[in-house]
């Protein structure tokens, strides 16, 4: 292992990688925290990671048109597993290794839509607390009535690798059933550190539970010294509470393909393969429409700096920002007052949430995230005009 020590790293950057290596080993905490050596840096917000759940909209909304409540079931959980490739590993096979994002400042946002056959799919992403950092979105499709919200933050600490445990959850709505899904954020480690090339690998299992009646758990494997291939994992769909009677068993690479089979017959009843379905490239506005408090235009001048290599102009440029929220920050203390985000709110209370999540043993976790946080179509509403006239709120299915 030792030759192969920082074999990735560029040569002028072999002192940093190795002070970096040396200071994680100690490390537990906000990942936000953490300092990367320069040519590890990524030019994105993690506000942006929110539009990796849609990048096949035609998948995401496919549930919609199904009227077997265990199909239904089974195409949600072929979308959840169809979306790890480009939440996990896009950016690393893309950019040669994964890259530490840049840490979102609060009120920070990212918006945007997918255009494609299942016609416009919408997203906005909101940063909604810094202490501790939690992205908040919701992504829609009005066409097909489906519709995901969720929220996360991560903790990170270091063992032989750095392992990052994800809080948070999304949930998947259908209009046309009233139907929900509670899923769970799975934990993840980085490989490839020692060589100063890291990708992502998933750990455990997560599991995704429906208000119809179905329990999906996926079980993440990675490449062991011995045996087994990298990104693996197996899948299992079953009535509630029954899983030795299983309906769907799902096997494969979250980033090349999977099968999803009949779980009595053996059959295969669905597929899908990464290498022939695209990807359906999201839409932003131009920089100079976008608001001060957009993604790209704040970090703009940090990105080009990173871009450059220049490393004294990405810190001079960081600080600047950084100096902003502090005082605004003190402004707030001094008022007696909190931020006010754009398009989310405190969920006062959560039924439905806690109904699913007793149901597969998860943890609300609300104090590790400032409170459960859901999109507020009043807000949304208010901010379509003059606000982000790209943005078209959603219309909510009356109750």
């Amino acid at each position: 292992m030792a030759e192969k020590e920082g074999s990735a790293v560029p040569p002028q950057a072999k002192s940093s990688w190795s002070s970096f290596l040396k200071s994680i080993a100690s490390f537990n905490g906000d990942l936000s925290t953490m300092t990367a050596p320069a040519f590890i840096l990524s030019t994105k917000s993690l506000t942006e990671f929110s539009s990796y759940w849609t990048e096949h909209p035609s998948v995401f909304v496919a549930p919609a048109a199904e009227k077997d409540p265990a199909r239904r079931a089974m195409l949600v959980l072929k979308w959840f597993l169809s979306t790890l490739k480009q939440q996990y590993a896009s950016r690393s096979e893309k950019l040669g290794s994964e890259k530490k994002p840049l840490n979102p400042f609060l009120g920070e946002l990212f918006l945007g839509k997918w255009e494609d056959q299942a016609g416009t799919t919408q997203l906005v992403s909101e940063q909604v607390s810094h202490h501790p950092p939690v992205t908040a979105y919701s992504i829609w499709n009005e066409k097909h009535g489906v519709r995901l919200e969720g929220y996360n933050a991560q903790k990170a600490s270091f063992k032989t690798t750095i392992n990052v445990k994800q809080i948070g959850h999304a949930m998947l709505h259908l209009d046309a059933f009233n139907e929900s899904y509670l899923i769970t954020l799975p934990s993840l480690h980085i490989e490839g550190l020692i060589m100063g090339s890291p990708y992502v690998e998933l750990n455990s299992s997560t599991y995704i539970q429906s208000s119809s009646g179905y329990t999906a758990r996926i079980d993440y494997t990675g490449k062991g010294w011995v045996s087994g291939k990298k990104n693996s994992f197996t899948a299992v769909l079953y009535p509630d509470g029954k899983e030795k009677e299983a309906i769907y068993k799902v096997d494969g690479q979250w980033t090349d393909a999977f099968q999803i089979k009949d779980a009595k017959t053996k059959a295969v009843v669905d597929t899908f393969d990464h290498k022939s379905i695209k990807t359906t490239p999201l839409t932003v506005a131009p920089i100079e429409e976008q608001d001060d408090f957009e993604t790209r235009r704040a970090w703009k001048k940090v990105s080009d700096a990173i871009n450059k290599g220049n490393m004294d102009l990405t810190s001079f440029e960081k600080t600047i920002i950084e100096t902003r929220q502090r005082e605004m920050r003190q402004e707030e203390r001094d008022d007696g007052r909190e931020w006010e985000r754009k398009f989310f709110s405190r969920a006062p209370s959560y039924p439905l949430f806690e109904q699913l999540a007793k149901k597969i043993g998860e943890s609300i976790n609300d104090s590790q995230t400032n409170g459960v946080w859901q999109f507020d179509k009043e807000k949304a509403a208010a901010a379509k005009s003059p606000y982000h006239p790209h943005i078209t709120p959603p219309i909510y299915e009356k109750k």
